[in-house]
Protein backbone atom coordinates (compact mmCIF):
# COMPACT_ATOMS: atom_id res chain seq x y z
CA UNK A 1 0.00 0.00 0.00
CA UNK A 2 1.19 3.55 -0.71
CA UNK A 3 1.12 6.03 2.15
CA UNK A 4 2.38 9.54 2.79
CA UNK A 5 4.26 10.25 6.03
CA UNK A 6 4.42 13.82 7.31
CA UNK A 7 6.87 14.31 10.18
CA UNK A 8 10.13 12.40 10.44
CA UNK A 9 10.99 12.81 14.09
CA UNK A 10 12.23 9.71 15.87
CA UNK A 11 8.85 7.99 15.93
CA UNK A 12 7.84 9.09 12.43
CA UNK A 13 11.15 7.90 11.00
CA UNK A 14 10.83 4.55 12.76
CA UNK A 15 7.25 4.11 11.56
CA UNK A 16 8.39 4.89 8.01
CA UNK A 17 11.09 2.23 8.28
CA UNK A 18 8.65 -0.36 9.67
CA UNK A 19 6.15 0.34 6.90
CA UNK A 20 8.82 -0.08 4.26
CA UNK A 21 9.96 -3.34 5.79
CA UNK A 22 6.35 -4.46 5.54
CA UNK A 23 6.33 -3.83 1.81
CA UNK A 24 4.52 -0.47 1.78
CA UNK A 25 5.58 2.42 -0.43
CA UNK A 26 6.19 5.59 1.60
CA UNK A 27 6.32 9.17 0.34
CA UNK A 28 7.82 11.28 3.13
CA UNK A 29 7.91 14.97 3.95
CA UNK A 30 9.61 16.86 6.77
CA UNK A 31 10.77 20.45 7.10
CA UNK A 32 14.19 19.12 8.04
CA UNK A 33 16.31 18.52 4.96
CA UNK A 34 18.53 16.18 6.98
CA UNK A 35 15.54 14.05 8.02
CA UNK A 36 14.36 13.91 4.41
CA UNK A 37 17.78 12.78 3.21
CA UNK A 38 17.83 10.04 5.84
CA UNK A 39 14.37 8.83 4.79
CA UNK A 40 15.36 8.85 1.12
CA UNK A 41 18.52 6.95 1.96
CA UNK A 42 16.39 4.32 3.66
CA UNK A 43 14.24 3.87 0.57
CA UNK A 44 11.38 6.34 1.01
CA UNK A 45 10.42 8.77 -1.73
CA UNK A 46 11.22 12.29 -0.50
CA UNK A 47 8.86 15.21 -1.10
CA UNK A 48 9.98 18.78 -0.47
CA UNK A 49 6.50 20.10 0.39
CA UNK A 50 3.00 18.93 1.28
CA UNK A 51 1.71 19.67 -2.25
CA UNK A 52 4.57 17.62 -3.68
CA UNK A 53 3.77 14.75 -1.31
CA UNK A 54 0.08 14.71 -2.22
CA UNK A 55 0.91 14.91 -5.93
CA UNK A 56 2.96 11.71 -5.69
CA UNK A 57 0.21 9.67 -4.01
CA UNK A 58 -2.35 7.69 -5.99
CA UNK A 59 -6.02 8.19 -5.15
CA UNK A 60 -7.58 7.38 -2.79
CA UNK A 61 -4.70 8.88 -0.83
CA UNK A 62 -3.65 8.15 2.74
CA UNK A 63 -1.44 10.60 4.64
CA UNK A 64 -0.10 9.80 8.12
CA UNK A 65 0.71 12.92 10.18
CA UNK A 66 3.29 12.60 12.97
CA UNK A 67 3.95 16.18 14.08
CA UNK A 68 3.64 17.77 17.56
CA UNK A 69 0.10 18.13 18.89
CA UNK A 70 -1.46 21.58 18.87
CA UNK A 71 -0.60 24.31 16.40
CA UNK A 72 1.68 22.14 14.26
CA UNK A 73 -1.00 19.49 13.75
CA UNK A 74 -3.68 22.14 13.19
CA UNK A 75 -1.66 23.90 10.49
CA UNK A 76 -0.71 20.64 8.77
CA UNK A 77 -4.30 19.38 8.64
CA UNK A 78 -5.55 22.75 7.39
CA UNK A 79 -3.09 22.68 4.51
CA UNK A 80 -3.87 19.05 3.70
CA UNK A 81 -7.59 19.85 3.67
CA UNK A 82 -6.99 22.11 0.68
CA UNK A 83 -4.89 19.51 -1.13
CA UNK A 84 -6.82 16.26 -0.67
CA UNK A 85 -9.99 15.11 -2.42
CA UNK A 86 -13.13 13.22 -1.44
CA UNK A 87 -12.31 9.65 -0.45
CA UNK A 88 -8.82 10.48 0.80
CA UNK A 89 -7.82 9.85 4.43
CA UNK A 90 -5.62 11.64 6.93
CA UNK A 91 -4.27 9.71 9.91
CA UNK A 92 -3.29 11.75 12.96
CA UNK A 93 -0.91 9.55 14.94
CA UNK A 94 0.19 12.24 17.40
CA UNK A 95 -1.03 13.04 20.90
CA UNK A 96 -3.87 15.37 19.88
CA UNK A 97 -6.65 16.22 22.30
CA UNK A 98 -9.62 14.03 21.40
CA UNK A 99 -11.94 17.05 21.30
CA UNK A 100 -9.70 18.62 18.64
CA UNK A 101 -9.82 15.35 16.70
CA UNK A 102 -13.62 15.31 16.78
CA UNK A 103 -13.74 18.90 15.51
CA UNK A 104 -11.14 18.29 12.81
CA UNK A 105 -12.91 15.13 11.66
CA UNK A 106 -16.14 17.07 11.17
CA UNK A 107 -14.33 19.81 9.22
CA UNK A 108 -12.60 17.33 6.91
CA UNK A 109 -15.77 15.26 6.50
CA UNK A 110 -17.45 18.30 4.94
CA UNK A 111 -14.89 17.94 2.13
CA UNK A 112 -15.38 14.18 1.91
CA UNK A 113 -11.98 13.53 3.54
CA UNK A 114 -11.72 11.04 6.41
CA UNK A 115 -9.76 11.81 9.57
CA UNK A 116 -8.61 8.69 11.40
CA UNK A 117 -7.23 9.44 14.87
CA UNK A 118 -4.69 6.89 16.02
CA UNK A 119 -3.39 6.94 19.56
CA UNK A 120 0.10 5.51 19.13
CA UNK A 121 2.22 3.94 21.87
CA UNK A 122 5.60 2.32 21.53
CA UNK A 123 8.08 5.17 21.64
CA UNK A 124 11.60 4.55 20.43
CA UNK A 125 11.08 0.77 20.66
CA UNK A 126 8.27 0.65 18.13
CA UNK A 127 10.49 -0.09 15.15
CA UNK A 128 11.58 -3.37 16.73
CA UNK A 129 8.62 -4.27 18.95
CA UNK A 130 5.74 -2.77 16.98
CA UNK A 131 3.27 -0.07 18.01
CA UNK A 132 0.09 -0.23 20.04
CA UNK A 133 -2.55 1.52 17.92
CA UNK A 134 -5.86 2.81 19.31
CA UNK A 135 -7.91 3.81 16.28
CA UNK A 136 -10.92 6.10 15.97
CA UNK A 137 -12.85 7.09 12.87
CA UNK A 138 -15.06 5.91 10.03
CA UNK A 139 -15.23 2.11 9.77
CA UNK A 140 -14.76 2.12 6.00
CA UNK A 141 -11.65 4.28 6.17
CA UNK A 142 -10.19 2.12 8.94
CA UNK A 143 -10.87 -1.04 6.94
CA UNK A 144 -9.05 0.40 3.90
CA UNK A 145 -6.04 1.24 6.07
CA UNK A 146 -6.00 -2.16 7.78
CA UNK A 147 -2.79 -3.34 6.02
CA UNK A 148 -0.95 -0.31 7.42
CA UNK A 149 -2.14 -0.96 10.96
CA UNK A 150 -1.30 -4.66 10.73
CA UNK A 151 2.24 -3.77 9.68
CA UNK A 152 2.84 -1.20 12.42
CA UNK A 153 1.35 -3.32 15.22
CA UNK A 154 3.36 -6.02 17.01
CA UNK A 155 1.44 -8.60 14.96
CA UNK A 156 -1.41 -8.45 12.43
CA UNK A 157 -3.88 -9.91 14.93
CA UNK A 158 -2.95 -8.02 18.10
CA UNK A 159 -1.84 -4.64 19.43
CA UNK A 160 -4.27 -2.58 17.34
CA UNK A 161 -8.00 -2.04 17.19
CA UNK A 162 -10.77 0.19 15.89
CA UNK A 163 -12.10 1.40 19.25
CA UNK A 164 -14.88 3.73 18.09
CA UNK A 165 -15.89 6.91 16.23
CA UNK A 166 -13.79 10.00 15.57
CA UNK A 167 -11.91 11.13 18.68
CA UNK A 168 -12.11 7.76 20.43
CA UNK A 169 -8.60 6.70 19.43
CA UNK A 170 -7.05 9.78 21.00
CA UNK A 171 -9.39 9.53 24.01
CA UNK A 172 -8.26 5.97 24.73
CA UNK A 173 -4.60 6.99 24.28
CA UNK A 174 -5.13 9.90 26.70
CA UNK A 175 -6.37 7.52 29.40
CA UNK A 176 -3.54 5.10 28.54
CA UNK A 177 -1.03 7.86 29.28
CA UNK A 178 -2.79 8.77 32.53
CA UNK A 179 -2.44 5.16 33.68
CA UNK A 180 1.20 5.27 32.62
CA UNK A 181 1.76 8.26 34.94
CA UNK A 182 0.44 6.30 37.90
CA UNK A 183 2.47 3.18 37.12
CA UNK A 184 5.68 5.15 36.69
CA UNK A 185 5.13 7.01 39.94
CA UNK A 186 4.52 3.76 41.86
CA UNK A 187 7.72 2.18 40.55
CA UNK A 188 9.71 5.34 41.30
CA UNK A 189 8.42 5.56 44.86
CA UNK A 190 8.99 1.87 45.54
CA UNK A 191 12.59 1.95 44.38
CA UNK A 192 13.18 5.17 46.32
CA UNK A 193 12.10 3.38 49.52
CA UNK A 194 14.34 0.42 48.71
CA UNK A 195 17.31 2.74 48.16
CA UNK A 196 16.71 4.63 51.40
CA UNK A 197 16.98 1.37 53.42
CA UNK A 198 20.76 1.64 53.34
CA UNK A 199 21.32 -0.86 56.17
CA UNK A 200 20.29 -3.73 53.86
CA UNK A 201 22.65 -2.75 51.05
CA UNK A 202 20.12 -3.63 48.36
CA UNK A 203 21.14 -3.88 44.72
CA UNK A 204 18.20 -2.19 42.99
CA UNK A 205 19.10 -3.50 39.55
CA UNK A 206 19.10 -7.02 40.97
CA UNK A 207 15.71 -6.48 42.62
CA UNK A 208 14.27 -5.20 39.36
CA UNK A 209 15.56 -8.29 37.55
CA UNK A 210 13.99 -10.59 40.17
CA UNK A 211 10.64 -8.81 39.81
CA UNK A 212 10.75 -9.03 35.99
CA UNK A 213 10.19 -12.80 36.07
CA UNK A 214 7.06 -14.30 37.63
CA UNK A 215 6.20 -11.27 39.77
CA UNK A 216 2.70 -9.78 39.74
CA UNK A 217 4.27 -6.33 39.12
CA UNK A 218 6.24 -7.42 36.05
CA UNK A 219 5.68 -5.28 32.95
CA UNK A 220 7.50 -3.78 29.98
CA UNK A 221 7.80 -0.60 32.03
CA UNK A 222 9.61 -2.61 34.71
CA UNK A 223 11.86 -4.06 32.00
CA UNK A 224 12.85 -0.52 31.03
CA UNK A 225 13.28 0.43 34.71
CA UNK A 226 15.64 -2.52 35.20
CA UNK A 227 17.61 -1.40 32.16
CA UNK A 228 17.90 2.15 33.54
CA UNK A 229 19.04 0.88 36.95
CA UNK A 230 21.65 -1.40 35.41
CA UNK A 231 23.05 1.48 33.35
CA UNK A 232 23.01 4.10 36.11
CA UNK A 233 22.04 2.76 39.57
CA UNK A 234 22.49 6.11 41.34
CA UNK A 235 20.82 8.16 38.57
CA UNK A 236 23.96 10.29 38.49
CA UNK A 237 23.74 13.25 36.16
CA UNK A 238 19.94 13.13 35.86
CA UNK A 239 18.11 16.16 37.22
CA UNK A 240 15.00 15.44 39.35
CA UNK A 241 12.79 17.21 36.81
CA UNK A 242 9.95 15.30 35.17
CA UNK A 243 8.14 16.75 32.15
CA UNK A 244 4.63 15.89 31.02
CA UNK A 245 3.15 15.74 27.53
CA UNK A 246 -0.19 17.22 28.59
CA UNK A 247 -2.19 14.00 28.34
CA UNK A 248 -2.07 13.43 32.10
CA UNK A 249 -3.62 16.87 32.61
CA UNK A 250 -6.35 16.08 30.08
CA UNK A 251 -7.03 12.76 31.82
CA UNK A 252 -7.44 14.43 35.20
CA UNK A 253 -9.68 17.13 33.73
CA UNK A 254 -11.83 14.45 32.08
CA UNK A 255 -12.09 12.54 35.36
CA UNK A 256 -13.35 15.69 37.08
CA UNK A 257 -15.85 16.36 34.28
CA UNK A 258 -17.17 12.80 34.50
CA UNK A 259 -17.22 12.69 38.33
CA UNK A 260 -14.81 9.75 38.32
CA UNK A 261 -12.36 9.65 41.26
CA UNK A 262 -8.81 9.23 39.95
CA UNK A 263 -6.52 10.00 42.91
CA UNK A 264 -3.52 7.95 41.77
CA UNK A 265 -3.32 9.52 38.32
CA UNK A 266 -3.97 12.98 39.78
CA UNK A 267 -1.25 12.67 42.42
CA UNK A 268 1.19 11.29 39.86
CA UNK A 269 0.60 14.40 37.74
CA UNK A 270 1.04 16.68 40.76
CA UNK A 271 4.33 14.97 41.61
CA UNK A 272 5.61 15.80 38.14
CA UNK A 273 4.65 19.42 38.62
CA UNK A 274 6.34 19.42 42.03
CA UNK A 275 9.58 18.10 40.53
CA UNK A 276 9.95 21.35 38.60
CA UNK A 277 9.67 23.70 41.56
CA UNK A 278 13.28 24.24 42.58
CA UNK A 279 12.36 27.22 44.79
CA UNK A 280 9.21 25.68 46.34
CA UNK A 281 7.73 28.80 47.91
CA UNK A 282 4.97 26.65 49.40
CA UNK A 283 7.44 24.47 51.30
CA UNK A 284 9.23 27.55 52.59
CA UNK A 285 5.90 28.90 53.86
CA UNK A 286 5.09 25.58 55.51
CA UNK A 287 8.39 25.74 57.43
CA UNK A 288 7.58 29.32 58.48
CA UNK A 289 4.12 28.28 59.71
CA UNK A 290 5.60 25.51 61.89
CA UNK A 291 8.01 28.04 63.35
CA UNK A 292 5.19 30.50 64.07
CA UNK A 293 2.82 28.15 65.90
CA UNK A 294 5.24 25.71 67.47
CA UNK A 295 8.60 27.39 67.55
CA UNK A 296 9.99 24.61 65.36
CA UNK A 297 13.46 25.25 63.95
CA UNK A 298 13.75 26.53 60.40
CA UNK A 299 16.54 25.20 58.24
CA UNK A 300 18.40 28.19 56.77
CA UNK A 301 19.90 28.33 53.30
CA UNK A 302 23.57 28.85 52.70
Amino acid sequence: MQIGMVGLGKMGANMTARLQRGGHSVVAFDRSAEALRAAAGAGATAADSLPALVAQLAAPRAVWVMVPAGDATEATLEELAGLLAAGDAVIDGGNSNYKDSMRRAATLAARGVHLVDVGTSGGVWGLREGYSLMIGGDAGAVARLRPVFETLAPAPDRGWGHVGPSGSGHFVKMIHNGIEYGMMQAYAEGFAILRRKEALGLDLAQVAEVWRHGSVVRSWLLDLTARALAENPTMEGIAPYVSDSGEGRWTVAEAVDLDVPAPVITLALLQRLRSRDAESYGDRLLAAMRNQFGGHAVKREG
